[in-house]
């Protein structure tokens, strides 16, 4: 029962982890100063949670445990793969490094700046697709679309532009390249021609859509260096807790003063944080981890935040926020000192 795998996947308490031992800062290729850094020993922490294919015995005890939640192959990964949800989840994890770093600098007052990447498809929408060349049937996840009926696209705003002189129903031609996990830029030599009737909105039925969701491909020029390693960690959901620690180690004072705090959260352009998965379980790993403060997004349900607060126990306070500005806050009325200005 140990031994056999059996198509059943655990989404189960991962780890709470402290950020700043992860961050290296250093100079840009264009030379520069590496900026003085204002260690700390009780840094912010960010959340994870575990999933992996159960054996039999895995999945009896996971059943078993009210914190872990067994899904079936359609359930975890619906018409994708675990390949393809890895690899999704490790360009999330990258772009929420991107914008955690934009966004700290952006506050901090530094010359940064945030470009728009290549258009990658994350994820298809088949949901009211037509039945006749579909995107979810014609385009594949891991793709670049370069071209819109013979028209250069090579980022988002350039696609949606000609996109507004097309109707629900039309046919357009798209040029695509195909995904090449072994390739570390797209090569156009191999780019095919593919035909995708255009369908609706969901919420607008008058605006039609490809029907795909787009990868976060963002990348930012920053005054230096910034690596937060991550190793084999994916999704969005630590955007907050980098973004804090960030502020934390290139400002004089503590942030989080004498409280142990984690956070959990995906970190936007303009400072807002979105909702996130797996918030129970996170909460089972900062409560493990001796953590006495939790932020998490104010965009969580209502029954995730109950079931949230009881996995955590009464030790572990949990408060929701809208934005950076409100995390800041909390952390100021929970002891922590408040954000200094950068001397770089």
């Amino acid at each position: 029962m140990a031994a056999v795998r059996i198509q059943r996947f655990e989404l189960a308490p991962g780890e709470a982890m402290s950020v700043a031992p992860r961050i290296d800062f250093s100079a840009s290729s264009a030379g520069g100063t590496v900026p003085e850094r204002f260690r700390t020993t009780n840094g912010i922490r960010f959340v994870t949670a575990f999933g992996g294919q159960l054996s039999i015995l895995d999945s009896v005890l996971g059943w078993i445990d009210p914190h872990v939640q067994v899904d079936t192959y359609k359930e975890r990964y619906g018409s994708g793969t675990p390949s393809t949800s890895r690899r999704l989840g490790f360009q999330a994890m990258i772009g929420a490094k991107q914008v955690a770093e934009y966004v700290a600098m952006k506050k901090l007052g530094l010359d940064v700046e945030i470009s728009m990447g290549r258009v990658v498809i994350e994820e298809l929408v088949c949901d009211g697709a037509p039945q006749k060349n579909a995107a979810c049937t014609t385009l594949d996840v891991g793709e670049t679309i370069t071209h819109f009926n013979g028209i250069a696209t090579p980022t988002l705003a350039e696609l949606a532009q000609e996109m507004k002189t097309h109707k629900v129903g039309d046919t357009v031609e798209l040029t695509v390249i195909p995904y090449d996990a072994t390739a570390t830029t797209p090569d156009t030599q191999k780019a095919e021609k593919r035909t995708v009737q255009l369908m609706a909105n969901v919420n607008d039925p008058t605006r039609p859509i490809i029907g795909f969701t787009p990868a976060d491909t963002r990348t930012v020029s920053l005054p230096f260096e910034v690596d937060i390693s991550t190793t084999d960690i994916g999704g969005p959901s630590a955007g907050l807790a980098f973004t804090l620690a960030l502020l934390d180690e290139l400002t004089k004072g503590n942030l989080m003063g004498k409280t142990r705090v984690a956070a959990t959260g995906t970190m936007s352009q303009d400072g807002s944080v979105g909702a996130i998965g797996a918030l129970e379980q996170k909460a089972v790993a900062v409560r493990d981890a001796g953590a006495d403060l939790f932020i998490v997004p104010a965009g969580q349900s209502a029954d995730e935040m109950k079931s949230a607060r009881q996995a955590a126990g009464s030790g572990v306070e949990i408060v929701q926020v809208k934005s950076l500005d409100e995390a800041l806050a909390v952390l100021r009325s929970h002891g922590g000192e408040a954000l200094r200005a950068t001397s770089a």
